[in-house]
Protein backbone atom coordinates (compact mmCIF):
# COMPACT_ATOMS: atom_id res chain seq x y z
CA UNK A 1 0.00 0.00 0.00
CA UNK A 2 2.26 2.75 -1.29
CA UNK A 3 0.30 5.66 0.22
CA UNK A 4 0.05 4.11 3.67
CA UNK A 5 2.57 6.31 5.35
CA UNK A 6 1.84 9.55 3.55
CA UNK A 7 0.78 11.79 6.47
CA UNK A 8 -2.05 13.57 4.66
CA UNK A 9 -3.42 10.24 3.42
CA UNK A 10 -3.31 8.72 6.89
CA UNK A 11 -5.25 11.66 8.30
CA UNK A 12 -7.86 11.37 5.54
CA UNK A 13 -8.30 7.69 6.26
CA UNK A 14 -8.49 7.83 10.05
CA UNK A 15 -9.71 11.26 11.13
CA UNK A 16 -13.39 10.45 11.49
CA UNK A 17 -14.23 13.87 12.89
CA UNK A 18 -13.23 15.29 9.52
CA UNK A 19 -14.92 12.52 7.57
CA UNK A 20 -18.22 12.90 9.45
CA UNK A 21 -18.85 16.61 9.85
CA UNK A 22 -21.95 16.19 12.02
CA UNK A 23 -20.06 14.04 14.54
CA UNK A 24 -20.91 16.47 17.41
CA UNK A 25 -24.59 15.58 16.96
CA UNK A 26 -23.78 11.90 17.39
CA UNK A 27 -21.73 12.53 20.54
CA UNK A 28 -24.47 14.75 22.03
CA UNK A 29 -27.04 12.05 21.33
CA UNK A 30 -24.87 9.38 22.94
CA UNK A 31 -24.52 11.53 26.08
CA UNK A 32 -28.28 12.21 26.29
CA UNK A 33 -29.24 8.59 25.66
CA UNK A 34 -26.65 7.44 28.19
CA UNK A 35 -28.04 9.80 30.84
CA UNK A 36 -31.45 8.21 30.27
CA UNK A 37 -29.95 4.72 30.56
CA UNK A 38 -28.34 5.65 33.89
CA UNK A 39 -31.76 6.55 35.31
CA UNK A 40 -33.55 3.31 34.49
CA UNK A 41 -33.12 -0.38 35.21
CA UNK A 42 -31.12 -2.31 37.77
CA UNK A 43 -27.51 -1.23 37.66
CA UNK A 44 -24.28 -1.15 39.65
CA UNK A 45 -22.02 1.76 38.74
CA UNK A 46 -18.29 2.40 39.16
CA UNK A 47 -17.49 -1.08 40.41
CA UNK A 48 -13.75 -1.59 40.85
CA UNK A 49 -12.22 -4.36 38.71
CA UNK A 50 -8.63 -3.49 39.59
CA UNK A 51 -6.48 -1.04 41.56
CA UNK A 52 -5.21 1.00 38.60
CA UNK A 53 -6.39 4.28 37.05
CA UNK A 54 -9.92 4.21 35.61
CA UNK A 55 -10.32 0.54 36.50
CA UNK A 56 -14.06 0.73 37.07
CA UNK A 57 -17.01 -0.80 35.26
CA UNK A 58 -20.77 -0.40 35.13
CA UNK A 59 -23.12 -3.38 35.22
CA UNK A 60 -26.64 -3.29 33.78
CA UNK A 61 -28.66 -6.29 34.93
CA UNK A 62 -31.10 -8.28 32.88
CA UNK A 63 -34.46 -9.20 34.37
CA UNK A 64 -33.43 -12.81 34.93
CA UNK A 65 -30.72 -14.90 36.51
CA UNK A 66 -27.95 -16.72 34.62
CA UNK A 67 -28.21 -14.21 31.77
CA UNK A 68 -25.65 -14.18 28.97
CA UNK A 69 -23.12 -11.39 29.48
CA UNK A 70 -22.09 -8.78 26.92
CA UNK A 71 -19.02 -6.72 27.80
CA UNK A 72 -18.99 -3.55 25.68
CA UNK A 73 -15.69 -1.66 25.26
CA UNK A 74 -15.89 1.97 24.17
CA UNK A 75 -13.80 3.65 21.50
CA UNK A 76 -12.05 7.01 21.26
CA UNK A 77 -8.69 6.06 19.70
CA UNK A 78 -7.45 4.87 23.12
CA UNK A 79 -7.15 8.52 24.18
CA UNK A 80 -10.70 9.84 24.66
CA UNK A 81 -14.29 9.17 25.78
CA UNK A 82 -15.55 7.25 28.78
CA UNK A 83 -17.90 4.46 29.75
CA UNK A 84 -20.46 7.02 30.92
CA UNK A 85 -20.79 8.19 27.28
CA UNK A 86 -21.78 4.67 26.23
CA UNK A 87 -24.39 3.51 28.75
CA UNK A 88 -26.94 3.87 25.94
CA UNK A 89 -25.76 0.56 24.46
CA UNK A 90 -27.12 -1.37 27.46
CA UNK A 91 -30.95 -1.07 27.42
CA UNK A 92 -31.54 -2.65 23.98
CA UNK A 93 -29.72 -5.75 25.25
CA UNK A 94 -30.91 -5.89 28.88
CA UNK A 95 -34.47 -5.75 27.49
CA UNK A 96 -33.64 -8.95 25.59
CA UNK A 97 -32.36 -10.73 28.70
CA UNK A 98 -28.64 -9.91 28.33
CA UNK A 99 -26.53 -8.59 31.22
CA UNK A 100 -24.31 -5.74 29.97
CA UNK A 101 -20.95 -4.69 31.42
CA UNK A 102 -19.26 -1.46 30.31
CA UNK A 103 -15.67 -1.07 31.56
CA UNK A 104 -13.51 2.02 31.65
CA UNK A 105 -9.78 2.14 31.04
CA UNK A 106 -6.93 4.63 31.38
CA UNK A 107 -6.19 6.78 28.34
CA UNK A 108 -3.08 7.52 26.31
CA UNK A 109 -0.61 9.18 26.75
CA UNK A 110 -0.79 8.42 30.48
CA UNK A 111 -0.60 4.72 29.57
CA UNK A 112 0.33 2.70 26.48
CA UNK A 113 -2.01 0.67 24.29
CA UNK A 114 -0.55 -2.62 25.65
CA UNK A 115 -1.31 -1.28 29.14
CA UNK A 116 -4.96 -0.78 28.10
CA UNK A 117 -5.09 -4.30 26.69
CA UNK A 118 -4.03 -5.65 30.07
CA UNK A 119 -6.64 -3.51 31.82
CA UNK A 120 -9.30 -5.18 29.66
CA UNK A 121 -7.85 -8.60 30.53
CA UNK A 122 -8.33 -7.69 34.19
CA UNK A 123 -11.87 -6.43 33.52
CA UNK A 124 -12.83 -9.69 31.80
CA UNK A 125 -11.21 -11.79 34.53
CA UNK A 126 -13.14 -9.82 37.16
CA UNK A 127 -16.34 -10.34 35.18
CA UNK A 128 -15.80 -14.09 35.04
CA UNK A 129 -15.24 -14.21 38.80
CA UNK A 130 -18.02 -11.89 39.94
CA UNK A 131 -20.77 -11.53 37.33
CA UNK A 132 -22.80 -14.29 38.97
CA UNK A 133 -23.41 -11.86 41.85
CA UNK A 134 -25.16 -9.59 39.33
CA UNK A 135 -27.32 -12.18 37.58
CA UNK A 136 -24.90 -13.04 34.79
CA UNK A 137 -23.69 -16.43 33.58
CA UNK A 138 -19.90 -16.54 33.66
CA UNK A 139 -19.93 -19.41 31.18
CA UNK A 140 -21.54 -17.18 28.53
CA UNK A 141 -19.35 -14.07 28.29
CA UNK A 142 -19.17 -12.18 24.99
CA UNK A 143 -17.27 -9.01 24.12
CA UNK A 144 -18.16 -6.20 21.71
CA UNK A 145 -16.36 -2.95 21.05
CA UNK A 146 -16.36 0.05 18.73
CA UNK A 147 -13.27 1.47 16.98
CA UNK A 148 -10.44 1.26 19.54
CA UNK A 149 -12.91 -0.83 21.55
CA UNK A 150 -13.24 -3.15 18.57
CA UNK A 151 -9.48 -3.60 18.66
CA UNK A 152 -9.69 -4.44 22.36
CA UNK A 153 -12.58 -6.87 21.76
CA UNK A 154 -10.48 -8.73 19.18
CA UNK A 155 -7.56 -8.82 21.61
CA UNK A 156 -9.83 -10.39 24.23
CA UNK A 157 -10.90 -13.02 21.69
CA UNK A 158 -7.21 -13.86 21.17
CA UNK A 159 -6.23 -13.83 24.85
CA UNK A 160 -4.58 -16.91 26.33
CA UNK A 161 -6.53 -16.72 29.57
CA UNK A 162 -4.80 -19.54 31.50
CA UNK A 163 -1.45 -17.85 30.82
CA UNK A 164 -2.77 -14.77 32.62
CA UNK A 165 -4.25 -16.84 35.46
CA UNK A 166 -4.31 -20.63 35.61
CA UNK A 167 -7.76 -20.49 37.22
CA UNK A 168 -9.33 -18.92 34.12
CA UNK A 169 -10.87 -21.08 31.37
CA UNK A 170 -9.26 -21.02 27.94
CA UNK A 171 -12.64 -20.20 26.39
CA UNK A 172 -13.55 -17.42 28.82
CA UNK A 173 -14.73 -15.29 25.85
CA UNK A 174 -17.30 -17.29 23.89
CA UNK A 175 -17.53 -14.78 21.03
CA UNK A 176 -16.59 -11.23 20.05
CA UNK A 177 -17.89 -8.44 17.84
CA UNK A 178 -15.48 -5.83 16.48
CA UNK A 179 -17.36 -2.78 15.15
CA UNK A 180 -15.08 -0.59 13.01
CA UNK A 181 -12.19 -2.22 14.83
CA UNK A 182 -8.52 -1.39 14.36
CA UNK A 183 -6.66 -4.66 13.99
CA UNK A 184 -3.34 -3.60 12.42
CA UNK A 185 -1.80 -0.89 14.60
CA UNK A 186 1.25 -0.25 12.43
CA UNK A 187 -0.28 2.86 10.76
CA UNK A 188 -0.92 4.44 14.17
CA UNK A 189 2.78 4.85 14.77
CA UNK A 190 2.59 7.57 12.10
CA UNK A 191 -0.98 8.98 11.97
CA UNK A 192 -0.29 12.73 12.41
CA UNK A 193 -3.31 13.73 14.51
CA UNK A 194 -2.81 10.77 16.87
CA UNK A 195 0.91 10.10 17.14
CA UNK A 196 1.68 12.61 19.90
CA UNK A 197 -1.02 11.27 22.22
CA UNK A 198 -0.61 7.56 21.41
CA UNK A 199 3.21 7.56 21.45
CA UNK A 200 3.00 4.13 19.86
CA UNK A 201 6.28 2.39 19.10
CA UNK A 202 6.67 -0.12 16.25
CA UNK A 203 7.32 -2.83 18.83
CA UNK A 204 4.12 -2.09 20.74
CA UNK A 205 2.15 -1.81 17.49
CA UNK A 206 3.17 -5.33 16.57
CA UNK A 207 2.59 -6.66 20.08
CA UNK A 208 -0.96 -5.26 20.16
CA UNK A 209 -2.17 -6.02 16.61
CA UNK A 210 -4.65 -8.93 16.65
CA UNK A 211 -4.35 -9.27 12.87
CA UNK A 212 -0.85 -10.66 13.45
CA UNK A 213 -1.94 -13.14 16.12
CA UNK A 214 -2.63 -16.80 15.38
CA UNK A 215 -6.25 -17.79 15.10
CA UNK A 216 -7.70 -18.65 18.52
CA UNK A 217 -8.80 -22.19 19.29
CA UNK A 218 -12.10 -21.05 20.77
CA UNK A 219 -15.03 -18.82 19.90
CA UNK A 220 -15.88 -16.68 16.90
CA UNK A 221 -15.26 -13.06 15.95
CA UNK A 222 -17.73 -10.99 13.94
CA UNK A 223 -15.90 -8.16 12.15
CA UNK A 224 -17.99 -5.29 10.72
CA UNK A 225 -17.67 -1.66 9.69
CA UNK A 226 -19.91 1.04 8.32
CA UNK A 227 -20.34 0.99 4.54
CA UNK A 228 -19.65 4.75 4.50
CA UNK A 229 -16.35 4.50 6.36
CA UNK A 230 -12.95 5.00 4.76
CA UNK A 231 -11.07 2.39 2.76
CA UNK A 232 -8.71 1.86 5.69
CA UNK A 233 -11.54 0.92 8.03
CA UNK A 234 -12.76 -1.56 5.43
CA UNK A 235 -9.23 -2.97 5.15
CA UNK A 236 -8.96 -3.23 8.92
CA UNK A 237 -12.27 -5.11 9.02
CA UNK A 238 -11.24 -7.62 6.34
CA UNK A 239 -7.84 -8.26 7.92
CA UNK A 240 -9.36 -10.39 10.66
CA UNK A 241 -10.96 -12.87 8.27
CA UNK A 242 -7.73 -12.94 6.24
CA UNK A 243 -5.75 -13.63 9.42
CA UNK A 244 -8.05 -16.03 11.28
CA UNK A 245 -10.09 -17.61 8.48
CA UNK A 246 -13.80 -17.97 7.84
CA UNK A 247 -14.37 -20.57 10.55
CA UNK A 248 -13.23 -18.17 13.28
CA UNK A 249 -14.55 -15.02 11.52
CA UNK A 250 -17.84 -16.15 9.93
CA UNK A 251 -19.17 -12.58 9.65
CA UNK A 252 -17.14 -9.93 7.84
CA UNK A 253 -19.36 -7.25 6.33
CA UNK A 254 -20.15 -3.59 5.83
CA UNK A 255 -23.28 -2.26 7.51
CA UNK A 256 -25.36 -0.34 4.98
CA UNK A 257 -25.69 3.45 5.15
CA UNK A 258 -23.53 3.75 8.28
CA UNK A 259 -20.57 6.02 8.98
CA UNK A 260 -18.11 5.62 11.86
CA UNK A 261 -20.54 7.05 14.41
CA UNK A 262 -23.91 5.87 13.16
CA UNK A 263 -22.65 2.29 12.98
CA UNK A 264 -22.52 2.24 16.78
CA UNK A 265 -26.09 3.51 16.87
CA UNK A 266 -27.05 0.68 14.48
CA UNK A 267 -25.65 -1.75 17.08
CA UNK A 268 -28.45 -0.67 19.42
CA UNK A 269 -31.35 -0.36 16.95
CA UNK A 270 -33.94 -3.15 16.86
CA UNK A 271 -34.35 -4.45 13.32
CA UNK A 272 -30.96 -3.23 12.17
CA UNK A 273 -28.69 -5.88 10.67
CA UNK A 274 -25.92 -5.12 13.18
CA UNK A 275 -28.20 -5.36 16.22
CA UNK A 276 -29.48 -8.70 14.91
CA UNK A 277 -25.91 -9.95 14.46
CA UNK A 278 -25.05 -8.98 18.02
CA UNK A 279 -28.09 -10.80 19.41
CA UNK A 280 -27.29 -13.82 17.25
CA UNK A 281 -23.77 -13.94 18.65
CA UNK A 282 -24.87 -13.64 22.27
CA UNK A 283 -28.04 -15.74 22.26
CA UNK A 284 -27.10 -18.60 19.92
CA UNK A 285 -23.70 -19.61 21.29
Amino acid sequence: MKNRYDPAWLDRMYNNRELVRDYPTHLRNWAAWSADAMRGGARSLDVRYGPGPNEHLDIFRADREKAPVLVFIHGGYWRALDKKDHAFVAPPFTQKGVCVVVPNYALCPAVTIPDIVMQMVRALAWTWRHIGEHGGDRDRIFVAGHSAGGHLAAMMAACLWPVHDRALPADLVKGALSISGLHDLEPFVEVPFLKDSLQLTPKDALKASPAYFPSPNHGQLYSVSGALESAEFHRQMALMRDAWGKQRVPVCEKIAECNHFSVLEAFTQQGNRLHSLALELVQNH
